[in-house]
């Protein structure tokens, strides 16, 4: 009977033990879900786009808060990337166009997953999150996950944005191809960037890429739920970036003729023709190499743009219903509430706006994007905000929502007030900025353009530039337009005699910078 009671009363403290253990154990950090939609501008009905059908997102930002003025720090893939994945900007990361690479640039950064994995994340990537196939492994515990029927070896370094379901296109890329890489053997795309610019194939969701990557992330969240460790997935969409290729059924969505056209469809007015970027992107495609820059006198005809904007809202109603298959296989998977899961657009994109097609401007329709949230245990939801925010704002946001030390180099601003109180007083600006090359500019020159957007005004000065030494030079031209009276741009008033006082203020804004615009209480 002694031998029983004693082991009975180890019994007793052992689980008064284990239950003491539970009750001071840290709680388990909420897993992160990071989503890049690539060129997405904010035509999703949450952001009041009548013409678009995107009944997921809409659905995911009424469960969470939706951002209507969130502002790129580049308006093109590799220097709006590096910045937000770093959490400093492109004059900081000296990533300033396509060519650009971060990591060569400066090995030692730590970008977003990287920091994670420190803090006990698994970080695993599928899809574009970096500039197209720059994967940089050194960033992911599982790099650059990929449907296993795109794993042939001369694909590895293909990007995702160029396979067609079309046999026939397919071996007109092969040829084309061929005879690209004897001509010049490092390319773009490794040289797979031709075809058509559009594509609507009768086909299930999963032949096209990203279908076929959102059931590899299906199949990684099953595996990933069943680890010990929270896991930071990074998933990126290659669509809506052309060609604008998605199943049938998302085109069926629309009547074109019911889609509307560009309400800006000219030139700002007393614009500098160095603003413009050259369409070289769309020029790639077939039967648009005949196309002029927009400065030109080129004019797209009505029915091929109706066709190009067709197909942009098609391929982002296609990444919506995925987006929306893979929030119903998280909910099966009972960790749809405990994932911080953000969705944003890494830079607008043109359709017929300013007579282009593209992005690649300091204009608002390519700097302004699409940024929600939804975490666990957020107290308002369905909610916006129409304070300023940027993607860079992204980083030390997520790590303030995962109760991760927020890096002191960060040169964006945790917009986690906003989610108590969306109508807290915030950033007095966005900064952003591009860089011209003289192959695109219509004056063969080389500039940067220095953009800050306020409530009221966007404001941009343009100068000279030295990519040798990555300093600007002389200035050249400053454009001034009323976000309030012409939120389309259509008028630069830079040189109207009544903003010089105005012009002023902005251009000290400007040069003051992002520290001299955060909230008051930061």
């Amino acid at each position: 009977m002694k031998n029983l009671a004693l082991l009975l009363s180890l019994i007793v403290c052992l689980i008064g033990f284990t239950f003491s253990c539970s009750e001071t154990a840290e709680p388990r950090k909420p897993n992160i879900l990071f989503i890049s939609i690539d060129d997405l501008r904010p035509a999703l009905g949450a952001y009041d786009d009548q013409a678009v059908i995107t009944p997921n997102l809409d659905i995911f930002a009424g469960e969470g808060m939706t951002f209507r003025q969130t502002f790129c720090q580049s308006a093109v893939c590799a220097p709006s990337r590096a910045s937000l994945m770093t959490g400093i900007r492109p004059d900081s990361t000296r990533v300033w166009h396509l060519g650009d690479k971060f990591r060569e640039i400066n090995p030692q950064t730590v970008t977003m997953p990287q920091y994670f994995s420190r803090f006990g994340y698994h970080t695993v990537n599928i899809g574009k999150i970096f500039h197209n196939y720059m994967p940089d492994s050194v960033s992911w515990d599982e790099p650059d996950l990929r449907p296993a029927q795109y794993l042939q070896p001369e694909w590895l370094g293909r990007d995702g944005e160029t396979f067609y379901i079309s046999e026939e296109v397919q071996k007109s890329q092969e040829i084309k191809r061929d005879s690209l890489l004897k001509l010049r053997p490092i390319r773009y795309a490794d040289g797979w960037n031709t075809g058509p610019a559009w594509e609507a194939a009768d086909v299930h969701d999963t032949l096209y890429f990203d279908g076929a990557q959102t059931e590899l992330a299906k199949r990684t969240l099953s595996r990933l739920s069943k680890m010990n460790q929270p896991f930071y997935l990074g998933l990126g969409y290659f669509r809506p970036h052309l060609p604008f290729t998605a199943p049938k059924k998302y085109w069926d969505l629309y009547d074109p003729e019911e889609i509307p056209v560009a309400p800006n469809p000219n030139l700002p007015e007393d614009a500098p023709v160095l603003t413009m970027n050259s369409m070289y992107e769309l020029r790639h495609y077939d039967g648009f190499n005949h196309i002029g820059h927009p400065t030109s006198d080129f004019r797209m005809n009505e029915d091929t743009a109706r066709i190009l904007k067709h197909g942009y809202y098609a391929s982002v109603s296609y990444v919506d219903a995925l987006f929306g298959d893979l929030v119903k296989h998280m909910k099966d998977l009972g960790i749809y509430e405990n994932t911080i899961i953000i969705v944003w657009g890494d830079h607008g994109w043109k359709l017929g706006d300013h007579n282009s097609w593209g992005k690649m401007t300091n204009y608002n329709i390519d700097l302004q994007v699409p940024m929600m949230i939804r975490y666990p245990g957020q107290k308002k939801r369905g909610v916006q905000t129409f304070a300023i925010t940027e993607l860079i704002d992204m980083f030390p946001s997520i790590c303030e929502l995962a109760g991760v030390k927020i890096p002191d180099y960060m040169q964006g601003t945790s917009f986690v007030p906003l989610l108590e109180n969306p109508d807290l007083p915030w950033k007095k600006a966005a900064f952003s900025q591009f860089h011209r090359r003289p192959r695109v500019s219509a004056d063969g020159g080389r500039y940067m353009g220095y953009s800050i957007n306020t409530p009221d005004h966007h404001y941009i000065e343009w100068y000279t530039w030295d990519h040798t030494t990555g300093t600007r030079g002389e200035f050249v031209r400053a454009e001034l337009y009323d976000r309030q009276n012409d939120p389309h741009e259509k008028v630069n008033i830079a040189g109207k005699e009544e903003n010089e006082d105005l012009i002023l203020q902005l251009s000290e804004q400007l040069a003051g910078g992002w520290r001299k615009a955060l909230p008051g209480d930061i």
